[in-house]
């Protein structure tokens, strides 16, 4: 198939139908607005359901429902929107139920404003919602490889029964980019959902049942290894991220995610006309972090430049992965204002000044 012109939210909503979503349950907030209305008329086109239910609570709480009887099931939302169905999202884990989450970021804390942001990023790698709980998360940089993620995660989702969370900014979701929606995506052999609760499983004589109450301690915590398991699965198997410009051991290394590192593309490119030569680690999984590209950067690399549009959520974890062998420098921008390409200039000629001095 041809490439088309698609809008970031409506390629996630086809996305998600190409995919194989039965369901989706959502409310409106931007800037992802798009990708729900797209689907109020595509979703019942071809067969499949849409329900704007009467907030973000009752949303999660119907994706709980629809995973729980084996349906593949989709909702989406921005930064405040996702904080309001973070318990939902606990009980999903907590469950064992898949489902796929996409999060078009923007500016915070509370209400914040409408503008792109990655100020998520905490809320999505420690997640929002109690106890031992982890969700895997992508974070694409651009419409194709957003479309691509979003169909493998319903597979994904399904492979490890545990929810699957796409984390974009409002950029990714308003820009417009072609995309081929055929583009083959990774087959992975998924078991039958023998757990569902479809009522089947009362003609064998046994009822399938749905719950993440556990009263007994001792069970609760046998229940929490055994998702420790899991979550180890997705650490050795998942690690996904792109090296930029390694040829050229930099000795500064970029570690830059989303639409973040497309600005630090351009960065790179002005850096290089004045012959400075600077690379990019750019991680595509959130969680699990893709600790294993930190082992692979040059030797000559000197300094880990962390770009992010918040105050620096992800120098934790750029820190844990180099485990002390890098200097850790950062620059970022916050409320949804955008950085520009010269300002990480500016930032990479300070530090170089700086070591000189």
């Amino acid at each position: 198939m041809a490439k088309v012109l698609m809008k970031g939210n409506e390629a996630m909503a086809l996305a998600a139908i190409k995919g194989g979503c039965d369901a989706f349950f959502g409310y409106p907030i931007t800037p992802q607005n798009e990708l729900p209305e797209y689907l109020s008329y595509h979703m019942e086109a071809n067969n499949r359901i849409f329900v704007q239910a009467e907030s973000e609570v009752a949303a999660i709480n119907m994706v709980y429902g629809a995973a729980g009887s084996g349906a593949r099931v989709l909702t989406s939302s921005s930064s405040p929107g996702i904080a309001l169905k973070q318990e939902g999202i606990s009980y999903l884990v907590g469950s064992e139920l898949p489902a796929v989450i996409i999060n078009v970021m923007r500016g915070g804390p509370g209400l914040g404003g409408i503008q792109p942001s990655q100020a998520d990023y905490n809320q999505i790698t420690r997640t929002g919602g109690n106890g031992d709980m982890k969700v895997l998360s992508f974070a694409p940089e651009n419409l194709q490889e957003t479309v691509d993620i979003v169909k493998e995660s319903f597979d994904l989702a399904d492979y490890y029964r545990n929810p699957v969370m796409i984390a974009v900014d409002g950029l990714i979701g308003q820009m417009m980019e072609p995309v081929d929606m055929d583009k083959p995506i990774r087959k992975i052999n998924l078991p039958k959902k023998d757990w569902a609760a479809t009522g089947e499983s009362k003609k064998r004589g046994k009822r399938n049942k749905i719950v993440s109450l556990h009263l007994d301690p001792y069970k609760l915590e046998e229940h929490n290894l055994a998702l420790q398991k899991k979550y180890d699965k997705m650490i050795e198997n998942e690690q996904r991220y792109e090296m930029v410009n390694m040829d050229k051991n930099p000795e500064i290394v970029f570690v830059a995610y989303g639409s973040m590192a497309r600005i630090a593309r351009s960065a790179i490119e002005m850096l290089a006309e004045e012959n400075i030569h600077v690379g990019m680690l750019r991680p595509i999984s959130l969680f699990p972090y893709p600790q294993k590209a930190f082992d692979n950067l040059p030797k000559e690399t000197k300094t880990l430049l962390t770009l992010e549009m918040s105050l620096g959520q992800m120098i934790q974890d750029v820190k844990i992965a180099s485990n002390g062998k890098h200097n850790i420098e950062f620059y970022g921008r916050t409320g949804g204002v955008v950085p520009e390409a010269e300002e990480i200039v500016h930032k990479v000629k300070s530090i170089l000044k700086e070591a000189k001095s």
